[in-house]
């Protein structure tokens, strides 16, 4: 009997951290799919494309795609780049040329303990995330 009530009071931790890695995990590979995305679009339209972070709503936007994508609301989101990508206060956006390069940054996403960072290189727009 203890040791079924001890099972009880750790599982829902660990299953609540695991969504929480999870849910993390799958933000942060939608981004990196984002940057790629607009990198792509950058190179085959030979013109600059963004990905857009609005930090305030969770939200960001690709060039090229009229698609809003959501952001887990309970992740803290911050930006890294160019202070010429500072759209607004709480909005900022990661540029791609037609060269494949770009500004280069890096978005992080958090929750409590688990973390994770999406970075780009600014020479070759290379896309990689970090945990």
């Amino acid at each position: 009997m203890a040791l079924m009530g001890l099972m009880y009071a750790l599982v829902p931790p660990l299953i609540s951290t695991s969504g929480s890695t999870t849910e993390l995990r799958a933000a942060a590979r939608q981004l990196a799919a984002g940057l790629r995305k607009a990198r792509g679009h950058a190179v085959a339209s030979h013109r600059d494309a963004t990905l857009t972070v609005d930090v305030e709503q969770h939200r960001f936007q690709v060039t090229g795609d009229s698609r809003d994508y959501a952001l887990p609301k309970t992740a803290a989101l911050s930006v890294y780049t160019a202070k010429a990508e500072a759209v607004e206060e709480k909005v900022a956006a990661i540029r791609f040329f037609p060269d494949g390069s770009s500004t280069g940054g890096a978005i992080g996403i958090a929750n409590g303990g688990v973390k994770f960072r999406v970075d780009v290189d600014w020479l070759t727009g290379s896309v990689t995330i970090l945990d």
